[in-house]
């Protein structure tokens, strides 16, 4: 009887064990481990909610992607007068899509301005398509008059014919084009003349394949307005002498005929190193410009692109439209009317300019190297543009040099 009831204890004490260990597991206060979640990668597939643990309120459900397109987040204010032009054909689709995207993403997506492109031809529908669907402006798109795309009838074309047989020989750049010296005369006389341009006061030129390294939170526009600016630039640089042997020449008998077209107080001192002597091959790079079109639509600078028209460097040479709009600029422009975009942050092939001045690139985005800067290069002219203003150089330009 006796064992019979030690038998019994035993099995009550066994059961109350096991009972206080099962309430005493159910309620540790020691946190479970939370292990990274797997992530089916298969499109629309449910996730489950990760397992609440008790005491804790139930995780607020991860959010998923906008499948909405928002709207562009732009700078209010009045706008200017303005369009970006470029000069394209079909075939640069592509490379001019990197280029709107670039301004889009960089300045124009915060204020809607224009875009005209022009070309020798017809644009495609696929041309069309493309760069409309990247710019937050409204596209337009001119074909170029034959008579503006051209030899004009004063030119021997045996005569250019030669020369470019000969630039050919000499490895000149785009020294045998027949296409490249349409396109600098284009540029030197006619763009701003197209019917489409007719309804803009303000340009900026944009081409293929360019890039933009910082923000541009204001409108450059209306700065270039609002300060008495008609013409600017990013970048500076001395021309081929091989493809302007006579330009200065032809600029010299310009200004005998025409010295009311040159402005006091003007930047001679770029262009010259001994008062207009001679030309020292400084210029404004111009794949790159904000300018003003009454400008070059003025009696002076038409009557300046006649004449070296008439000359027939572009052909008979291989003049280019920078060393033209920067000579006109140079004498029909006071000096305090053409401005450097030291805070664009610029590329073409093969130069860059980006902003001296570390604060300034963390604060707009920067995505340039300064040490690809070309501005303080020997072979470039902005310091020249600088000393000729008084201006200071910014400060650090020295560990760029």
């Amino acid at each position: 009887m006796a064992g019979s009831q030690r038998y019994i204890r035993y099995i009550v004490f066994a059961v109350v064990a096991l009972v206080l260990l099962y309430f005493i597991g159910s309620s540790s206060t020691v946190p479970s481990a939370s292990w990274p979640a797997y992530h089916d990668s298969t499109p629309n597939t449910p996730k489950p909610n990760p397992p609440v643990v008790a005491g804790e309120k139930e995780a607020t459900p991860a959010t998923t992607p906008n499948d909405k397109t928002l709207p562009a987040a732009t700078i209010p204010g009045e706008r200017m007068n303005a369009t970006f032009v470029t000069l394209a054909r079909n075939s640069d689709v592509w490379e001019i899509a990197k280029s709107i995207r670039q301004v889009e993403d960089r300045f124009n997506r915060k204020f809607n301005y224009d875009w005209v492109f022009l070309n020798d031809d017809d644009f495609n529908d696929e041309f069309k398509r493309v760069t409309t669907s990247l710019v937050s402006g409204t596209t337009k798109y001119g074909k170029i008059p034959k008579e503006h795309w051209s030899f004009p009838e004063w030119i021997d074309q045996d005569k250019a014919a030669r020369v470019r047989e000969e630039m050919k020989e000499k490895k000149i750049i785009y020294g045998d084009s027949v296409s490249y010296r349409h396109m600098c005369r284009y540029e030197s006389g006619f763009f701003f003349r197209h019917p489409l341009m007719l309804d803009y006061e303000w340009y900026w030129r944009v081409e293929p394949s360019v890039e933009l390294y910082c923000d541009i939170n204001y409108d450059t526009f209306k700065f270039m307005a609002d300060n008495k600016k008609k013409y600017s630039f990013t970048l500076s640089l001395y021309e081929y002498v091989e493809t302007i042997p006579t330009l200065w020449a032809a600029t010299k008998n310009f200004t005998t005929h025409f010295p009311q077209h040159v402005v006091k107080d003007n930047s001679m001192k770029f262009l010259s190193d001994d008062g207009g002597e001679t030309y020292n091959k400084c210029h404004f790079w111009s794949n790159f410009e904000i300018g003003n079109l009454n400008w070059l639509r003025s009696d002076a600078y038409i009557d300046f692109f006649t004449s070296l028209d008439h000359a027939g460097g572009f052909f008979y040479e291989r003049w280019g439209d920078a060393p033209v709009h920067s000579i006109a600029a140079g004498l029909m422009l006071a000096k305090d009317e053409i401005h450097f975009f030291n805070d664009i942050a610029y590329y073409h092939v093969p130069f860059t300019h980006c902003p001296t001045g570390e604060q300034y690139r963390l604060d707009h985005k920067c995505s340039c190297n300064p040490k690809d800067n070309f501005d303080w290069n020997g072979y470039s002219c902005t310091s020249r543009f600088y000393e000729m203003n008084n201006m200071d150089k910014p400060a650090g330009y020295e560990k760029e040099q």
